[in-house]
């Protein structure tokens, strides 16, 4: 056990000191092994990738010291997969250089197989199938019939991306004969990448056949690695079949074992389609959050797809009827830098995908919602100037109203008869100058604090009727009787206001009670009727002279 930590942590000190180091120097502990052993010990396994760069290295070291090309390309490919992806590129080609010096048509082929791989998994897909043709004419120049199969898959999951699907399903069922008596595991993988072929082309028969042959298959050869693949095929085949359900059953099973091996790419799909399904059944509400899933990939890994762009669509429209324009610019604009990506990395698929947004149509959307908040910004700024102009202007007519309100002086009643009143009012002159000798009386006495006071109360405290005490008034203080009232206890409590500082204190309620209003509604619409002001706003204003 030390000694295979002494060797971990000299591999780190020496490999990090010289990455590109040619003259790798073989650690004593692995001099002496052989090529088989090297070969047998890197099980291409990341919880032990710096012991298999190790013996990568030490097997290059050695490969390279005896000029032994073959061992060379083998110790190259060993060094890609425990290497990071900026130099599996790297190695891929020198694999290729190496292995081109062996005239070895297999292990050429290889090269080009594996070079193949690094393209594709970096979305060079085109560099990808052209690399995996020119495997398959080495190795078809073999009697290795392995990697003449393992070729051809890759050359139909290639087609299958690029959208050929029936060139895709002639190469896999190919494969599929070879594979099942030959690798179950990769006669499993034919049997899904087939299915999910039938299912691009519309033969969802024979998806759901192949589906289930796969789940069947994997209990036969005790391999379950892949029976939640085959459930999530089957999930998203019905859908297509129009059994949204079911398709969410059989989705929602999936997911557990997607997550729990960080199969992104999958467990995305699943969310899309289950989102798909509920949107379909008119649950729109709990479609939302799983479409909202694929938006969640791509912001934090950058993973989207072009059949998985609808989403985005979907969402769209959705937040367009919820009139919620902040969300519907958020998608959009995340739909345009998705389909930047698209563009870059699906550019042989993004054609043949319908979208509902285009990019004009995307842009002219973005453009009107930005225009709606300016739009709308613009209004509020208006209303918020309106609404400053208002109160300032309120704020300086109450400060001219209260001033003036300070300054008026207490009315005296004026008992002035003209000559021709009696005749005016159809009244005995004598009867004219004895009410208003009582109004007079009322005034001075305050009986108009008196609560309830009405017309036909007042007429009696006058000695006449409500008829000719309503005329009198009307004539002689030019005020309906109930205004005349009502003015004389605003001016009581004005006056109080102003002189007593005791009244400042009392609520609404409590100067109404003074000045025997009905009730407290009365008396500050009153009070603001005859003053333009709030007894509120003015009793503050009586505050604060008196504290300057």
């Amino acid at each position: 056990m030390t000694k295979k930590y002494l060797l971990i942590i000299w591999l780190c000190l020496y490999y990090n000191a010289y990455p590109q180091q040619n003259n790798f120097v073989i650690p004593d502990s692995l001099s002496t092994k052989d090529y088989e052993y090297f070969s047998k010990n890197i099980l291409y396994e990341e919880k032990d990738s710096i012991k298999e760069s190790l013996y990568a290295q030490s097997w290059l070291a050695k490969a390279k010291r005896e000029k032994n090309y073959g061992q060379m390309a083998q110790s190259y490919k060993a060094l890609i997969y425990t290497s990071d992806k900026k130099l599996q590129l790297i190695y891929a080609d020198r694999m290729l250089i190496a292995a081109k010096k062996t005239a070895d048509f297999a292990l050429i082929g290889s090269g080009y197989m594996t070079k193949g791989v690094i393209l594709y998994d970096s979305k060079q897909h085109m560099k990808a199938l052209d690399n995996y043709l020119i495997a398959d004419e080495y190795i078809s120049k073999t009697n290795n019939q392995y990697q003449i199969f393992k070729v051809k898959y890759g050359i139909a999951q290639i087609k299958y991306y690029l959208g050929f699907y029936d060139e895709a399903i002639a190469l896999f069922k190919e494969c599929l004969g070879y594979f099942k008596e030959e690798n179950s595991r990769a006669y499993l993988n034919t049997l899904h990448s087939l299915g999910l072929s039938y299912n691009r082309t519309g033969k969802y028969k024979l998806c759901s056949q192949m589906n289930q042959l796969g789940l069947s298959e994997g209990l036969r050869f005790k391999n379950l690695e892949m029976q939640s693949y085959f459930i999530h095929s089957e999930g998203v085949n019905q859908y297509f079949k129009h059994n949204y359900p079911d398709a969410i059953k059989k989705l929602t099973k999936a997911l557990p074992p997607l997550k729990e091996t960080k199969d992104l790419t999958n467990e995305t799909t699943a969310y899309f389609y289950i989102g798909k399904s509920y949107w379909a059944l008119k649950l729109q509400e709990k479609a939302v959050p799983y479409l909202k899933k694929i938006d969640e990939a791509f912001q934090k890994q950058k993973y989207i797809r072009p059949d998985l762009r609808e989403a985005y669509e979907l969402l769209i429209h959705y937040y367009q009827e919820q009139n919620d324009k902040e969300l519907e610019l958020y998608y959009v604009t995340a739909l345009l830098k998705v389909d930047e990506v698209l563009i870059k990395d699906y550019k042989y698929l993004s054609g043949k995908i319908h979208k509902e947004y285009d990019t004009k149509k995307l842009i002219q959307t973005q453009k009107n919602i930005e225009q709606y908040w300016t739009f709308l910004f613009s209004i509020i700024i208006i209303i918020m100037l309106t609404i400053i102009v208002f109160l300032v202007h309120r704020h300086y007519k109450n400060k001219r109203l209260f001033e003036e309100l300070m300054n008026r002086k207490p009315d005296t009643a004026q008992s002035l008869v003209l000559d021709n009143t009696s005749k005016e009012l159809d009244i005995n002159p004598e009867l004219i100058t004895a009410v208003l000798k009582n109004l007079e009386k009322f005034e001075r006495n305050k009986k108009y604090l008196e609560k309830d006071m009405t017309l036909a109360k007042m007429a009696s405290l006058l000695n006449t009727n409500t008829k000719y005490a309503s005329k009198i008034i009307s004539r002689y203080r030019d005020k309906g009787t109930i205004e005349y009232i009502s003015d004389l206890k605003i001016d009581h409590i004005i006056e109080i206001l102003k002189r007593e500082n005791k009244y400042r204190n009392y609520t609404n309620k409590a100067l109404s009670d003074e000045a025997g209003f009905g009730s407290t509604q009365n008396f500050t619409r009153a009070f603001k009727n005859q003053t333009g002001l709030s007894p509120t706003y003015f009793i503050s204003e009586l505050k604060n002279q008196q504290h300057s």
